[in-house]
C-alpha cells in the first residue's frame, strides 16, 4: 500500500472523511516543504506518520473537533459486505471515536498500520513505556466501550 493511501487512510479515522483529503494535502505540502530534515536515523514512514499526527493535532486544535467522525467506507476495501460485518464495523468505529484522541492516535498506528512501539514513540515523541502503557489502556476503554454498544466479547 502507498504512503499517501495510509496517511489519507489514517486522516479519515484522525479528522474525518470530510477533511481527510486536505489534511493528507496538508501533510505532503510539509514533507515537501521539511524533507531536507529528514536525517535518516529512523524509516521514512515513521517521519512522515510524526507530520501526519502533528497535521491532524493542529487541524482537531483549529476546528476544535475531537470528535471522531465514522469511517463511512474503507478506502482500500470497497466491496461490499454482510450486513452483521457492517454493524460490527460501525460499532467498532463507534468505540475507537470515543476514545481521547491521544488513545486514538495510538491505537491505529499500531493495530491499523502496525508501527512498532519504537516507531510509535518516535511519531509521538514519548517514551516507548507511555506508548506501551497507553495502547494497553486504549485496549481496555476499547473493551469496555464495545461492551457498552452491545458487542459480545470474547472472554
Amino acid at each position: 500500500m502507498l504512503c499517501a493511501d495510509r496517511v489519507y487512510r489514517h486522516m479519515v479515522r484522525m479528522v474525518g472523511v470530510q477533511h481527510a483529503a486536505d489534511v493528507t494535502q496538508q501533510v505532503f505540502l510539509r514533507v515537501f516543504e521539511k524533507i531536507n530534515t529528514f536525517r535518516g536515523l529512523a524509516r521514512f514512514e515513521t517521519w512522515l506518520f510524526r507530520l501526519a499526527a502533528n497535521e491532524a493535532y493542529q487541524y482537531l486544535r483549529r476546528e476544535k473537533r475531537w470528535k471522531h467522525r465514522p469511517l463511512e467506507l474503507e478506502p482500500a476495501d470497497q466491496r461490499s459486505s454482510h450486513t452483521d460485518s457492517e454493524e460490527s464495523k460501525q460499532l467498532l468505529e463507534d468505540a475507537i471515536g470515543q476514545l481521547d484522541v491521544e488513545l486514538r492516535s495510538i491505537f491505529l498506528l499500531r493495530e491499523v498500520e502496525g508501527l512498532s512501539y519504537q516507531e510509535i514513540a518516535e511519531v509521538l515523541k514519548v517514551p516507548e513505556g507511555t506508548v506501551a502503557s497507553r495502547l494497553n489502556r486504549a485496549r481496555r476503554e476499547l473493551r469496555t466501550l464495545l461492551s457498552d454498544l452491545g458487542w459480545e466479547l470474547p472472554q
